[in-house]
């Protein structure tokens, strides 16, 4: 089990070096028709920071159910979640540090959406769709069929969120390479939530909203 841990964590951190490496690549060439870089208070740059943070999450909640059950079916999609996940939050931080802007702002989450009094933060969860910190524990003492239920829940909700955010950015970011990569997250994660809903009824439950 330690063994095939590892080999997770490496194969999602060699994604995320190759998109690192890879994204200097799209955005030079992206750049031509970009005549300003974004400023710290720009939707590309909120987009690039909030959703680095909400894919972090997911990342975690992919890594916990690997380990809290045995059905394939819910581990592939973890971790396919998992390596996808991370591949995008490297290619987020890359275009942040191409950019010369920070990482951590001090605005509050969702500002660049006009979401900032919005975002409650409660227990933890900063963002729309983020588990709170007392679901994140629980999913970890959950088991078998309660584990993949509940991770199917909060995922679901994770991707709502997700595509709410990644929509945002479509509408309001300038940078032509970030805004395609939201628009593959809406796509992506729109046909996750209708697979989880599939996987969510042949276990007898159902998204929580």
């Amino acid at each position: 089990m330690r063994r095939q841990h590892i080999g997770w964590v490496a194969g999602a951190a060699a994604a995320v070096l190759v998109a690192a490496g890879a994204i200097t690549y799209a955005v030079a060439e992206d750049g031509g028709s970009d005549t300003t870089t974004p400023g710290v208070e720009s939707a590309d740059a909120g987009f690039a920071r909030d959703m680095a943070v909400h894919h972090q999450q997911a990342v975690e909640m992919s890594y916990i159910v690997r380990d809290r059950t045995k059905n394939e079916e819910v581990r592939r999609l973890a971790y396919d979640i998992a390596q996808t996940q991370a591949n995008q939050r490297g290619m987020l931080l890359g275009w942040l540090d191409l950019w010369g802007l920070p990482k951590v702002s001090a605005d509050a989450p969702m500002t660049w959406m006009g979401m900032g009094d919005m975002a409650s933060g409660k227990d933890g969860a900063l963002m729309p769709g983020m588990a709170t910190n007392t679901e994140m524990k629980k999913l970890g003492t959950l088991d078998g069929k309660q584990a993949e239920i509940f991770y199917l829940q909060l995922m679901t909700d994770h991707h709502k969120g997700g595509i709410h955010m990644a929509e945002g950015c479509v509408a309001k970011c300038t940078v032509g390479v970030e805004k395609r990569l939201a628009q593959g997250m809406v796509d992506a994660q729109q046909s996750e939530i209708e697979l989880m809903a599939g996987m969510l009824k042949e276990r007898g439950a159902q998204p929580r909203s």
